[in-house]
């Protein structure tokens, strides 16, 4: 009997160290935050202006739909869904079409941190006069170039 016991033990062991080192060699986790709430139902949508992108106003959180698939930046991270109900999944900003990501800022429900960030009383003060620097009064506040010409921002 102590001898069964024993070997159940050293089997039980090993399985447990083997199961371990299995997960620690081919887990990879990557955080890529809290995705947006399920979209219950097909949302009302609106065209943005002058794009061929559609946004949904009457949700809480930034939802556009562009090629029949919906995504979204919630959390300074880009989501898609292929329908209302579906989960959401990470999407990697290169994958979201240009289209989507040159929706300017004033057409999000919530304001990617940049455009936070960017918030201040005077508005031109990214002009041409130098700071010392060489890149322009403001330019460590201001809007990144890229997109700058997306008009993002």
């Amino acid at each position: 009997m102590n001898r069964t016991c024993t070997l159940v033990v050293a089997l039980a062991l090993a399985v447990v160290a083997l199961s371990t080192g299995i997960a620690a060699a081919g887990d990879v986790n990557v955080n890529v935050g809290w995705p947006p709430p399920l979209i219950i139902e097909k949302p009302r949508v609106v065209m943005v202006p002058e794009t061929q992108v559609y946004r949904a106003p009457n949700l809480e959180f930034n939802v556009f739909m562009f090629g029949g698939k919906y995504y979204s930046l919630h959390n300074d991270r880009w989501f898609m869904t292929v329908r209302a109900g579906a989960p959401w999944t990470p999407v990697v900003v290169e994958r979201i079409p240009v289209e989507v990501r040159a929706v300017p800022v004033k057409y999000y429900k919530i304001k990617p941190d940049h455009a936070k960030k960017m918030k201040h009383k005077d508005k031109d003060k990214y002009d041409d006069e130098d700071d010392g620097s060489g890149r322009g009064k403001g330019h460590d506040k201001g809007c990144p170039p890229g997109l700058a010409k997306q008009g993002r921002c």
